[in-house]
């Protein structure tokens, strides 16, 4: 039993990356397809889709890479854990990497990027960053 999906998630990704693979398969669950769908929008991701594979939902993501092979997803980190959550308000989501990055936010407003939970005004558990 995993304790920690999220951080499952990230570790795949991860590790899919570093592989060169260009797709990976983890199992679907709501906060992993709005994750997904934000590094699809910040354009770490070229995109994802929902499949039954064996009457499971598997969530499989397919990654960006530049012309000459290197992967335009470069770092991702765990911020908020089971054993530590880690909360920020509207004032304190930081710029990620300088700002190259993203930090993903789970709002009352739902699952966004950190910029977009700046603008509209709302803060929440910051779950990870990507750059």
């Amino acid at each position: 039993m995993n304790t920690d999906p999220i951080a499952d998630m990230l570790t795949r990704i991860r590790n899919a990356v570093r592989a060169r693979h260009p797709r990976v398969d983890l199992p679907a669950s709501k906060m992993k397809v709005e994750i997904a769908r934000i590094l699809k929008e910040e354009g770490y991701v070229s995109t994802y889709k929902l499949v039954d594979e064996n009457k499971r939902k598997v969530l499989r993501v397919f990654f960006r890479y530049t012309p000459d092979k290197r992967s335009v997803l470069t770092g991702l980190k765990r911020v908020s854990r089971p054993g530590c959550r880690r909360y920020v308000g509207k004032k304190g989501i930081r710029s990620v990497v300088g700002g190259m990055g993203v930090a993903i936010l789970s709002t009352p407003r739902g699952i966004m990027s950190g910029h977009t939970a700046r603008k509209e005004g709302v803060g929440g558990e910051l779950l990870c960053e990507v750059w």
